[in-house]
């Protein structure tokens, strides 16, 4: 089968069930603001969403990519598997027992103290979401997108459904107690005072789920344990782990200090609920990337023997930057409709968006970039490639988030991701060399923020029939990426057939 159309299909087959969960996941919180109406209600969502990412990254440290990596590298060898899996039993044993130990003791210190419950529900969401995670990596590497997607997606659309009933259904039914049995039942096992924290128990019920479906990649006819191999693995997982906290400090960094250095009188907690809100407008863009990454990396791995794995490379990047420049336009074309997802007490936000979405582009382009040191096995590169973006996060955000609230860290977002991207694409260049075409990596994304400032130009006039004049600018964007790909079209076309 054709690279690119194998590609396509299965990030198509990955993507569009995780697309549309995550999709309505997101409108769910358009949905949650609305009862939570005061930002500084919502903060806690945000702020525990990003303790949970940098605590998976620990917990999982590196084994699903080394897991890729010797799948392939030692296809013969049967202990990869249950090494792997093995490894993360353990260590999820003992991290669960430490929270179940120490919660009231975290929760006072990270703010919380009349809420251990928050920190125990955590616990158990990060513990099975880890242990979920090897599981999820065995059917990507044996090509099995069918069933991870469904998996998938089961979890998002039951947490969908449970939000529904926890935050929306039961408090209606509560509001009209002439529906007798429905109130009966929903006074039984619904309580007022647990609030937002029904967004918690949702998704810890939906990983519950999610470790039952998966149970069948436990069952092994041998749970063999290879020291020797484990060490191999580690070896080149641990810089892995520094990379991923690197990256994952990148990522929510922000959102986990954003209300210890903002001034008291600048109310933190606001600054704190309107960020995190107004991030998840960036959705398409941050749904793409992710699903490609779940398609692409096992792609990667897979294609790295053949003689025009470079070329191939440079084709996927290209039309990456295609979509992403789109994604970017036609989010940004369309901003003045999507604010009504949300209450207009966020809408102040909205103008970390765009910076966002340029961010979250480089970040996607790093991603393609990152091959270069994981074929190479040069991970620690890769790592210290990821300190110097966290440093850059760290250092920024100390500097202009006390200044400029969450401005100052949407702008420190950016930065970071120019700035490893820019280096991973110069070390990558030394020890990996792939041939991407920069002339239209600059055209594309030019182009596309040349549109985006004429349209803010002329939106600050009152225009006749707004939506559809806004939506004229991506013509210029289409009809160009028309001409300039148009051998690469029919090729491509010739080749999906």
């Amino acid at each position: 089968m054709n690279p690119l159309k194998k590609l396509a299909g299965q990030t198509a087959i990955y993507g569009l069930p995780t697309i549309l969960g995550r999709f309505l996941s997101y409108l769910l919180v358009f949905l949650q603001v609305r009862v939570f109406k005061k930002p500084d209600q919502f903060s806690v969502v945000p702020e525990f969403y990003a303790y949970v990412s940098f605590l998976f990254i620990i917990l999982t440290y590196g084994m699903e990519t080394a897991y890729f990596r010797f799948s392939l590298k030692q296809k013969e060898n049967h202990s990869v598997y249950p090494t792997t899996l093995i490894s993360i039993l353990i260590s999820t044993t003992v991290f669960i027992f430490l929270v179940l130990t120490f919660n009231q003791s975290i929760a006072t210190s990270i703010g919380y103290p009349l809420h251990p419950e928050y920190v125990v529900w955590f616990g158990w969401i990060l513990a099975l979401d880890t242990l979920a995670a090897i599981p999820f990596a065995k059917l990507r590497i044996e090509n099995k997108p069918v069933r991870f997607a469904f998996i998938k997606s089961l979890n998002i659309f039951t947490t969908i459904l449970l939000q529904i009933i926890f935050l929306f259904t039961i408090p209606w039914v509560l509001e009209h107690p002439q529906y007798k049995l429905f109130y009966t039942i929903s006074d039984f096992v619904y309580s007022p005072k647990i609030g937002v924290g029904y967004i918690f128990i949702s998704n810890l019920i939906a990983s519950v789920l999610t470790i039952i479906f998966l149970a069948p990649q436990y069952i092994l006819k041998n749970y063999t344990f290879d020291k020797k191999l484990w060490k191999e693995m580690f070896n080149y997982a641990w810089p892995l782990l520094i990379l991923g906290l690197a990256g994952i400090v990148n990522e929510t960094f922000d959102r986990a200090l954003m209300k210890w250095i903002i001034p008291p009188s600048e109310n933190p907690q606001l600054q704190l609920g309107i960020y995190g809100v107004c991030y998840k407008i960036s959705i398409l863009m941050t749904l793409f990337i992710t699903t490609f990454r779940f398609a692409a990396e096992p792609f990667f791995f897979s294609h790295a023997s053949q003689s025009d794995s470079k070329q191939i490379y440079s084709n996927v990047m290209n039309w990456f930057m295609i979509v992403c420049s789109f994604i970017f336009l036609g989010v940004m074309l369309n901003i003045d409709i999507i604010k009504y997802l949300i209450t207009s007490s966020y809408w102040p936000g909205l103008k970390i968006v765009p910076i966002l979405l340029i961010a979250n582009m480089f970040l996607g382009i790093f991603y393609n970039l990152s091959i270069w040191y994981k074929l190479t096995d040069k991970t620690k590169l890769g790592a210290v490639v990821s300190i110097i973006g966290a440093a850059i996060t760290i250092i920024l955000n100390f500097l202009l988030v006390p200044i400029m609230g969450y401005m100052g860290a949407a702008w420190a977002t950016l930065a970071c991701y120019f700035t490893v991207m820019v280096i991973s694409y110069i070390l990558g260049q030394k020890y990996y060399p792939i041939n991407y075409n920069l002339r239209k990596f600059f055209l594309y994304l030019g182009v596309a923020l040349f549109l985006f400032a004429l349209n803010h130009l002329l939106n600050q006039h009152k225009i006749p029939f707004p939506i559809i004049i806004n939506n004229l600018f991506l013509i210029p964007l289409i009809l160009l990426i028309i001409k300039v790909e148009n051998i690469n079209i029919k090729a491509l076309i010739q080749k999906l057939k």
